[in-house]
């Protein structure tokens, strides 16, 4: 049988093969200006109209006008910048099939320009390719943890960068949807009362995620299991934790009532 990675990565490249392809031909009949004659710096006449496009959400022209740059002026020292923007006006544009051609854009610019200074935007936007394709919690989650993991790699080899703030902000939204898809399952194994399911998964949360904001939900569940596994013992730092942790938790009046009753002063 066909190793199920190749296959995967086999059908992506075939995807943007595809997509190019038609991107190209529908670009056939509408070719931006060319460069005037006696311009002694195309490249920047061309790097202008991108961006003027780009600012007007004109992604097409925008990206006519960056491929240009990226296919005929391999000296320019604009040339990196024209590719981070072909990937932008992809990764603006949307679309599932854009945000794949997207992602391949900003993996070439990292193989390629590994050491440019705009290398942690290229990486940050990759995330973020996967970050648009992220799904709901009770849906399937591969793009949010690609898109996890790919934060990560930015973390690990840009922890100078300027973006690191923003980049924090949006692994955080990531890394929250998976915890916040695991608790689910767990949820369901507690009322479907399969409490030993239930613990393996709110344990997993707090061990991968011990920041994950909606953590009060997951010890007041996580002690609930265990008591009802006749584990109090193990039970009671939960809720001492969601006591001490959170000032506001709909779970806090019933979990100090736990503590009284388990653990009485």
């Amino acid at each position: 049988m066909m190793d199920s990675r190749f296959s995967s990565r086999a059908f992506w490249r075939t995807l943007i093969a595809i997509v190019a392809m038609a991107s190209l031909s529908a670009c056939g009949g509408n070719k931006p200006p060319a460069v005037p004659p006696g311009n002694s710096a195309p490249d920047q006449f061309l790097f202008q109209r991108a961006n003027d496009a780009m600012t007007r959400q004109r992604w097409l022209d925008a990206r006519k006008y960056f491929q240009q740059i990226v296919d005929n002026y391999p000296q320019s020292a604009l040339r990196p910048d024209a590719k981070l923007g072909v990937g932008d006006s992809y990764l603006e544009e949307g679309g599932d099939a854009n945000l794949v051609l997207s992602e391949n854009e900003f993996r070439e610019f990292i193989q390629f320009y590994p050491t440019n200074a705009r290398a942690d935007y290229a990486q940050y936007k990759l995330a973020m390719t996967h970050y648009r394709r992220m799904r709901r919690p009770e849906r399937d989650q591969t793009e949010t943890t690609a898109a996890v993991r790919e934060f990560e790699v930015f973390f690990d080899r840009f922890p100078n960068s300027m973006l690191t703030p923003e980049v924090r902000e949006k692994w955080r939204e990531a890394r929250s949807r998976l915890s916040e898809a695991s608790y689910r399952v767990g949820l369901y194994y507690f009322r479907a009362r399969w409490y030993p399911g239930a613990i393996d998964r709110f344990k997993e949360v707090l061990k991968d995620d011990p920041g994950y904001p909606a953590r009060d939900a997951v010890y007041y569940y996580l002690a609930g299991s265990l008591l009802k596994t006749e584990k109090k013992a193990e039970a009671v730092p939960y809720y001492d934790r969601l006591v001490k942790e959170f000032e506001r938790s709909e779970y806090l009046v019933d979990a100090r009532k736990k503590l009284e009753t388990l653990a009485p002063q």
